[in-house]
Protein backbone atom coordinates (compact mmCIF):
# COMPACT_ATOMS: atom_id res chain seq x y z
CA UNK A 1 0.00 0.00 0.00
CA UNK A 2 2.69 2.33 0.86
CA UNK A 3 4.63 2.86 -2.46
CA UNK A 4 1.20 2.64 -4.32
CA UNK A 5 0.12 6.00 -2.22
CA UNK A 6 3.29 7.68 -2.44
CA UNK A 7 3.14 7.13 -6.54
CA UNK A 8 -0.36 8.67 -6.52
CA UNK A 9 0.43 11.47 -3.97
CA UNK A 10 4.00 12.19 -6.61
CA UNK A 11 1.53 12.20 -9.62
CA UNK A 12 -1.09 14.57 -8.52
CA UNK A 13 1.23 17.32 -7.03
CA UNK A 14 2.76 16.98 -10.24
CA UNK A 15 -0.36 18.30 -11.70
CA UNK A 16 -0.89 22.27 -11.13
CA UNK A 17 -4.20 23.18 -9.17
CA UNK A 18 -3.25 26.57 -7.95
CA UNK A 19 -6.38 28.73 -7.36
CA UNK A 20 -6.66 32.12 -8.19
CA UNK A 21 -8.49 35.15 -5.60
CA UNK A 22 -8.87 37.32 -8.43
CA UNK A 23 -11.02 34.88 -10.74
CA UNK A 24 -14.77 35.21 -10.84
CA UNK A 25 -15.33 31.89 -12.10
CA UNK A 26 -16.36 28.80 -9.92
CA UNK A 27 -13.73 26.86 -9.86
CA UNK A 28 -11.51 29.81 -10.18
CA UNK A 29 -9.06 27.91 -12.13
CA UNK A 30 -9.68 26.05 -15.51
CA UNK A 31 -6.79 23.26 -14.42
CA UNK A 32 -9.21 22.47 -11.60
CA UNK A 33 -11.92 21.29 -14.00
CA UNK A 34 -9.26 19.00 -15.53
CA UNK A 35 -8.37 17.70 -12.16
CA UNK A 36 -11.84 17.20 -11.04
CA UNK A 37 -12.14 14.74 -14.27
CA UNK A 38 -8.81 13.11 -13.42
CA UNK A 39 -10.45 12.25 -9.69
CA UNK A 40 -13.17 10.63 -10.53
CA UNK A 41 -11.66 8.39 -12.89
CA UNK A 42 -9.44 7.41 -10.49
CA UNK A 43 -13.08 6.78 -8.60
CA UNK A 44 -14.28 4.86 -10.94
CA UNK A 45 -11.39 2.70 -11.55
CA UNK A 46 -12.41 1.49 -7.73
CA UNK A 47 -15.50 0.81 -7.97
CA UNK A 48 -17.21 4.26 -5.99
CA UNK A 49 -20.57 4.23 -7.30
CA UNK A 50 -22.53 7.46 -8.10
CA UNK A 51 -19.73 9.47 -9.16
CA UNK A 52 -21.18 12.94 -10.05
CA UNK A 53 -18.50 16.14 -11.12
CA UNK A 54 -21.09 19.25 -10.97
CA UNK A 55 -20.53 22.90 -12.74
CA UNK A 56 -18.71 23.98 -9.87
CA UNK A 57 -16.00 21.30 -9.93
CA UNK A 58 -17.02 19.44 -7.06
CA UNK A 59 -16.41 15.34 -7.08
CA UNK A 60 -18.86 13.11 -5.36
CA UNK A 61 -18.89 9.81 -5.13
CA UNK A 62 -19.97 6.88 -2.31
CA UNK A 63 -19.38 2.62 -1.11
CA UNK A 64 -23.01 1.43 -0.19
CA UNK A 65 -23.49 -0.08 3.34
CA UNK A 66 -22.46 -3.51 3.30
CA UNK A 67 -24.62 -4.16 6.74
CA UNK A 68 -27.77 -4.24 7.64
CA UNK A 69 -26.70 -2.49 10.97
CA UNK A 70 -27.95 1.17 11.08
CA UNK A 71 -24.76 2.96 11.07
CA UNK A 72 -24.02 6.60 10.04
CA UNK A 73 -22.93 7.65 6.60
CA UNK A 74 -19.58 8.74 7.28
CA UNK A 75 -18.24 11.69 4.64
CA UNK A 76 -14.92 12.17 3.94
CA UNK A 77 -13.62 15.73 2.18
CA UNK A 78 -10.07 17.11 0.72
CA UNK A 79 -9.69 20.28 -1.53
CA UNK A 80 -8.46 20.04 -4.66
CA UNK A 81 -6.29 23.58 -5.21
CA UNK A 82 -2.86 24.56 -4.14
CA UNK A 83 -2.84 28.06 -2.59
CA UNK A 84 -1.64 31.01 -4.94
CA UNK A 85 0.69 32.06 -1.91
CA UNK A 86 3.54 29.99 -3.92
CA UNK A 87 3.77 28.46 -7.48
CA UNK A 88 1.88 25.15 -7.82
CA UNK A 89 3.32 24.84 -11.53
CA UNK A 90 6.01 21.78 -12.30
CA UNK A 91 6.60 20.44 -9.02
CA UNK A 92 8.92 17.95 -9.10
CA UNK A 93 8.17 15.62 -5.89
CA UNK A 94 11.88 14.45 -3.89
CA UNK A 95 11.33 11.33 -1.49
CA UNK A 96 13.93 11.04 1.10
CA UNK A 97 14.15 7.80 2.27
CA UNK A 98 15.26 6.73 6.01
CA UNK A 99 16.18 10.50 6.56
CA UNK A 100 19.24 10.83 9.30
CA UNK A 101 18.22 14.08 11.20
CA UNK A 102 19.97 16.50 9.11
CA UNK A 103 19.70 19.66 6.62
CA UNK A 104 17.76 18.56 3.36
CA UNK A 105 19.37 20.62 1.04
CA UNK A 106 17.07 21.82 -2.19
CA UNK A 107 17.13 23.77 -4.91
CA UNK A 108 17.63 27.32 -3.24
CA UNK A 109 16.35 26.46 -0.33
CA UNK A 110 17.64 24.51 2.76
CA UNK A 111 15.52 22.59 5.15
CA UNK A 112 16.99 22.48 8.31
CA UNK A 113 16.24 20.84 11.84
CA UNK A 114 17.62 24.09 13.67
CA UNK A 115 14.81 26.00 12.02
CA UNK A 116 12.39 23.34 11.99
CA UNK A 117 12.67 21.40 14.54
CA UNK A 118 9.64 19.06 13.88
CA UNK A 119 11.99 17.40 11.50
CA UNK A 120 13.61 15.51 13.89
CA UNK A 121 10.31 13.85 14.98
CA UNK A 122 10.91 12.02 11.80
CA UNK A 123 14.27 10.45 11.94
CA UNK A 124 14.59 7.82 10.55
CA UNK A 125 11.83 7.62 8.50
CA UNK A 126 10.51 8.90 4.55
CA UNK A 127 9.73 12.98 4.01
CA UNK A 128 8.40 13.60 0.78
CA UNK A 129 9.48 17.46 -0.21
CA UNK A 130 9.33 19.65 -3.40
CA UNK A 131 12.32 20.24 -5.61
CA UNK A 132 12.52 23.82 -3.29
CA UNK A 133 11.12 25.72 -6.27
CA UNK A 134 7.46 25.28 -5.53
CA UNK A 135 5.27 24.41 -2.92
CA UNK A 136 4.62 20.91 -2.70
CA UNK A 137 0.80 20.91 -2.37
CA UNK A 138 0.36 18.07 0.69
CA UNK A 139 -1.80 20.95 1.09
CA UNK A 140 -4.30 19.41 0.46
CA UNK A 141 -2.91 16.69 -1.93
CA UNK A 142 -2.16 14.39 0.51
CA UNK A 143 -5.93 14.43 2.23
CA UNK A 144 -7.06 13.65 -1.58
CA UNK A 145 -4.41 10.69 -1.51
CA UNK A 146 -4.93 9.42 1.84
CA UNK A 147 -8.96 9.44 1.27
CA UNK A 148 -8.88 7.79 -1.79
CA UNK A 149 -6.18 4.90 -0.49
CA UNK A 150 -7.99 4.21 1.94
CA UNK A 151 -11.17 3.85 -0.08
CA UNK A 152 -9.39 1.08 -2.21
CA UNK A 153 -8.45 -0.75 0.82
CA UNK A 154 -11.81 -0.93 2.12
CA UNK A 155 -13.31 -2.04 -1.77
CA UNK A 156 -10.55 -4.75 -1.47
CA UNK A 157 -11.49 -6.10 1.89
CA UNK A 158 -15.35 -6.88 1.59
CA UNK A 159 -14.87 -8.38 5.04
CA UNK A 160 -14.73 -5.36 6.27
CA UNK A 161 -18.69 -3.83 7.35
CA UNK A 162 -19.37 -0.35 7.10
CA UNK A 163 -22.55 1.87 6.62
CA UNK A 164 -22.43 4.38 3.35
CA UNK A 165 -19.42 6.24 2.62
CA UNK A 166 -19.15 9.72 1.24
CA UNK A 167 -16.37 11.36 -0.44
CA UNK A 168 -16.29 14.69 -2.06
CA UNK A 169 -13.65 16.64 -3.22
CA UNK A 170 -13.92 20.42 -3.24
CA UNK A 171 -12.14 23.67 -5.05
CA UNK A 172 -10.88 26.81 -4.23
CA UNK A 173 -10.43 25.96 -0.23
CA UNK A 174 -7.31 27.77 -0.46
CA UNK A 175 -9.40 31.04 -1.25
CA UNK A 176 -12.06 30.68 1.02
CA UNK A 177 -14.26 29.64 -1.55
CA UNK A 178 -14.26 25.68 -0.71
CA UNK A 179 -17.45 25.39 0.49
CA UNK A 180 -19.87 27.87 -1.72
CA UNK A 181 -21.68 25.26 -3.77
CA UNK A 182 -20.89 22.33 -1.53
CA UNK A 183 -24.45 20.11 -1.40
CA UNK A 184 -24.84 18.64 1.24
CA UNK A 185 -27.60 16.60 -0.32
CA UNK A 186 -25.51 15.12 -2.97
CA UNK A 187 -22.99 14.11 -0.16
CA UNK A 188 -25.44 12.48 2.01
CA UNK A 189 -23.65 11.94 4.96
CA UNK A 190 -24.36 11.90 8.68
CA UNK A 191 -21.03 13.21 9.56
CA UNK A 192 -17.77 14.14 8.17
CA UNK A 193 -14.49 15.22 8.15
CA UNK A 194 -12.12 17.12 6.51
CA UNK A 195 -8.85 15.43 5.43
CA UNK A 196 -6.88 18.92 5.91
CA UNK A 197 -4.82 19.15 8.98
CA UNK A 198 -1.45 18.78 10.04
CA UNK A 199 1.06 16.97 12.30
CA UNK A 200 -0.10 13.36 12.91
CA UNK A 201 -2.58 13.36 15.49
CA UNK A 202 -4.47 16.76 14.95
CA UNK A 203 -7.88 16.60 15.34
CA UNK A 204 -9.43 19.94 15.57
CA UNK A 205 -13.11 21.45 15.87
CA UNK A 206 -12.08 25.04 16.48
CA UNK A 207 -10.66 27.26 13.95
CA UNK A 208 -10.49 31.26 13.17
CA UNK A 209 -13.36 33.38 12.81
CA UNK A 210 -12.96 34.19 9.29
CA UNK A 211 -12.70 38.26 7.84
CA UNK A 212 -11.38 39.91 4.89
CA UNK A 213 -11.27 43.66 4.87
CA UNK A 214 -10.24 45.30 1.29
CA UNK A 215 -9.73 49.25 1.46
CA UNK A 216 -8.93 51.30 -1.85
CA UNK A 217 -7.79 54.52 -1.40
CA UNK A 218 -8.18 57.85 -3.67
CA UNK A 219 -5.08 60.33 -3.29
CA UNK A 220 -4.79 63.83 -5.13
CA UNK A 221 -2.18 64.15 -7.32
CA UNK A 222 -0.67 67.51 -8.25
CA UNK A 223 3.08 68.45 -8.87
CA UNK A 224 5.07 67.90 -5.65
CA UNK A 225 6.86 71.86 -6.01
CA UNK A 226 2.68 73.01 -5.45
CA UNK A 227 1.72 70.55 -3.23
CA UNK A 228 1.15 72.13 0.07
CA UNK A 229 -2.47 71.96 1.52
CA UNK A 230 -3.75 70.02 -1.69
CA UNK A 231 -1.90 66.70 -2.15
CA UNK A 232 -2.96 63.83 -0.33
CA UNK A 233 -0.63 60.59 -1.51
CA UNK A 234 -2.79 57.68 -1.68
CA UNK A 235 0.13 55.29 -0.62
CA UNK A 236 1.29 57.20 2.55
CA UNK A 237 -2.57 56.91 4.07
CA UNK A 238 -2.37 53.72 3.25
CA UNK A 239 0.86 53.68 5.63
CA UNK A 240 -0.65 55.58 8.25
CA UNK A 241 -3.51 52.79 7.81
CA UNK A 242 -1.49 50.31 8.52
CA UNK A 243 0.42 52.17 11.23
CA UNK A 244 -3.00 52.21 12.97
CA UNK A 245 -3.41 48.75 13.72
CA UNK A 246 -1.98 46.72 16.52
CA UNK A 247 1.59 46.07 15.64
CA UNK A 248 1.92 43.03 17.91
CA UNK A 249 -1.59 41.42 16.13
CA UNK A 250 0.23 39.91 13.17
CA UNK A 251 1.06 36.27 12.07
CA UNK A 252 4.74 36.54 12.70
CA UNK A 253 3.73 37.71 17.05
CA UNK A 254 0.78 35.51 17.46
CA UNK A 255 0.21 31.57 18.30
CA UNK A 256 -2.15 29.62 19.94
CA UNK A 257 -5.50 31.51 20.42
CA UNK A 258 -4.23 34.91 19.27
CA UNK A 259 -5.93 36.35 16.89
CA UNK A 260 -4.14 38.87 14.32
CA UNK A 261 -4.63 41.12 11.23
CA UNK A 262 -2.53 39.96 8.07
CA UNK A 263 -1.62 42.34 5.42
CA UNK A 264 -1.83 40.04 2.45
CA UNK A 265 -1.03 42.60 -0.14
CA UNK A 266 -0.49 46.30 -0.28
CA UNK A 267 0.37 48.47 -3.11
CA UNK A 268 -0.05 51.56 -4.67
CA UNK A 269 1.11 55.19 -5.44
CA UNK A 270 0.36 58.71 -5.41
CA UNK A 271 -3.10 58.69 -6.62
CA UNK A 272 -4.55 55.33 -5.40
CA UNK A 273 -3.46 52.73 -3.23
CA UNK A 274 -4.93 49.56 -2.42
CA UNK A 275 -4.79 47.38 1.56
CA UNK A 276 -5.94 43.60 1.47
CA UNK A 277 -6.29 42.26 4.89
CA UNK A 278 -7.72 38.58 6.55
CA UNK A 279 -8.62 39.33 9.65
CA UNK A 280 -8.72 36.20 11.81
CA UNK A 281 -9.77 35.67 15.72
CA UNK A 282 -11.50 32.30 18.12
CA UNK A 283 -13.08 34.27 20.19
CA UNK A 284 -16.50 35.89 18.41
CA UNK A 285 -16.60 38.97 20.59
CA UNK A 286 -12.87 39.99 19.40
CA UNK A 287 -13.43 39.15 16.02
CA UNK A 288 -15.99 41.57 15.69
CA UNK A 289 -14.06 44.02 17.31
CA UNK A 290 -11.28 43.73 15.14
CA UNK A 291 -13.69 44.63 12.10
CA UNK A 292 -15.18 47.41 14.12
CA UNK A 293 -11.63 48.69 14.54
CA UNK A 294 -10.89 48.63 11.07
CA UNK A 295 -13.93 50.61 10.07
CA UNK A 296 -13.42 52.85 12.76
CA UNK A 297 -9.40 53.76 10.96
CA UNK A 298 -11.38 53.97 8.07
CA UNK A 299 -13.86 56.51 8.80
CA UNK A 300 -11.29 58.62 10.88
CA UNK A 301 -9.78 58.41 7.60
CA UNK A 302 -12.51 60.06 5.60
CA UNK A 303 -12.95 62.13 8.52
CA UNK A 304 -9.55 63.52 8.07
CA UNK A 305 -8.78 63.78 4.23
CA UNK A 306 -11.80 63.71 2.71
CA UNK A 307 -15.15 61.04 2.47
CA UNK A 308 -13.83 59.73 -0.24
CA UNK A 309 -10.40 59.25 0.35
CA UNK A 310 -10.63 55.13 1.69
CA UNK A 311 -13.38 52.75 0.83
CA UNK A 312 -13.60 50.14 3.13
CA UNK A 313 -14.77 46.52 1.63
CA UNK A 314 -15.45 43.98 4.80
CA UNK A 315 -17.23 40.68 4.79
CA UNK A 316 -17.22 37.37 6.70
CA UNK A 317 -15.26 34.24 5.04
CA UNK A 318 -16.21 31.64 7.87
CA UNK A 319 -17.03 31.24 11.26
CA UNK A 320 -15.58 28.74 14.40
CA UNK A 321 -17.24 25.39 14.31
CA UNK A 322 -16.19 25.20 18.02
CA UNK A 323 -20.13 27.31 18.44
CA UNK A 324 -21.43 23.71 16.98
CA UNK A 325 -19.17 20.87 17.74
CA UNK A 326 -17.65 20.33 21.10
CA UNK A 327 -14.88 17.99 22.07
CA UNK A 328 -17.72 15.72 23.62
CA UNK A 329 -19.74 15.32 20.34
CA UNK A 330 -19.93 11.94 18.42
CA UNK A 331 -18.08 13.15 15.42
CA UNK A 332 -14.74 14.07 17.80
CA UNK A 333 -15.36 10.79 19.73
CA UNK A 334 -15.16 8.75 16.80
CA UNK A 335 -12.32 9.94 14.96
CA UNK A 336 -10.25 10.07 18.47
CA UNK A 337 -11.12 6.34 18.82
CA UNK A 338 -10.04 6.06 15.35
CA UNK A 339 -6.50 7.29 15.71
CA UNK A 340 -6.07 5.55 18.92
CA UNK A 341 -6.57 2.38 17.17
CA UNK A 342 -4.45 3.55 14.53
CA UNK A 343 -1.81 3.67 16.90
CA UNK A 344 -1.83 7.27 16.96
CA UNK A 345 -1.33 9.90 20.11
CA UNK A 346 -4.77 11.98 19.68
CA UNK A 347 -3.87 16.30 19.58
CA UNK A 348 -7.02 18.22 19.91
CA UNK A 349 -6.00 21.65 18.78
CA UNK A 350 -7.33 24.85 17.25
CA UNK A 351 -6.55 24.89 13.93
CA UNK A 352 -4.81 28.83 13.32
CA UNK A 353 -6.73 28.76 9.72
CA UNK A 354 -9.64 27.10 8.35
CA UNK A 355 -11.48 24.59 6.80
CA UNK A 356 -14.34 23.96 4.09
CA UNK A 357 -15.46 21.91 7.32
CA UNK A 358 -15.84 24.84 9.47
CA UNK A 359 -19.10 26.25 6.94
CA UNK A 360 -20.05 22.95 6.30
CA UNK A 361 -20.41 22.55 10.01
CA UNK A 362 -22.34 25.37 9.42
CA UNK A 363 -25.12 24.01 7.07
CA UNK A 364 -25.86 21.39 9.50
CA UNK A 365 -23.27 18.46 8.75
CA UNK A 366 -20.64 18.10 11.69
CA UNK A 367 -17.26 18.29 9.99
CA UNK A 368 -14.55 18.71 11.87
CA UNK A 369 -10.80 18.42 10.69
CA UNK A 370 -8.37 15.16 10.47
CA UNK A 371 -4.38 15.68 10.04
CA UNK A 372 -1.98 14.76 6.37
CA UNK A 373 1.04 14.37 8.39
CA UNK A 374 2.14 17.63 6.88
CA UNK A 375 4.19 20.22 7.76
CA UNK A 376 5.25 24.06 6.50
CA UNK A 377 2.17 24.30 4.42
CA UNK A 378 1.80 27.24 0.99
CA UNK A 379 6.01 27.36 0.42
CA UNK A 380 8.88 25.74 -0.77
CA UNK A 381 9.81 24.15 3.22
CA UNK A 382 6.73 22.45 2.82
CA UNK A 383 7.40 18.47 3.79
CA UNK A 384 5.61 15.71 4.62
CA UNK A 385 6.06 12.59 6.52
CA UNK A 386 5.17 8.81 4.61
CA UNK A 387 4.33 7.01 7.70
CA UNK A 388 1.61 9.82 8.84
CA UNK A 389 0.44 9.83 5.61
CA UNK A 390 0.03 5.91 6.70
CA UNK A 391 -1.46 6.63 9.76
CA UNK A 392 -3.79 8.81 7.92
CA UNK A 393 -5.15 6.22 6.10
CA UNK A 394 -5.59 3.64 8.69
CA UNK A 395 -7.75 6.57 10.74
CA UNK A 396 -10.16 6.78 7.65
CA UNK A 397 -10.84 3.05 7.63
CA UNK A 398 -11.07 2.56 11.18
CA UNK A 399 -13.35 5.68 11.04
CA UNK A 400 -15.37 4.35 8.10
CA UNK A 401 -15.91 0.49 9.23
CA UNK A 402 -17.62 -0.71 12.11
Amino acid sequence: MTEEMIGLFKELVSIDTTSDPDSKESPSTESQNLFAEILAGKLSELGIEDIKVDKYGYVYGSISSNTEDDLPAVGFIAHMDTSPDCSGKGVKPIVHKNYGGGNLELKGVTLSPEEFPSMLAYTGKTLITSDGTTLLGADDKAGVTEIITALKYILEHPQLKHGKIGVCFTPDEEIGRGADHFDPEIFGCDIAYTMDGGVIGELSYENFNAARAKIDIKGKSVHPGDAKGIMINAGLVAAEINSRLPENDIPAKTEGYEGFFHLTEIKGNVESAHLDYIIRDFDRESFEGRKNLISKITDEINSKYGNETATLTLYDEYLNMANIIDKNSPAITKAAQAMEKAGVKVRIEPIRGGTDGARITYMGLPCPNIFTGGHNFHGPYEYICVESMEAAVRTIINIAVK
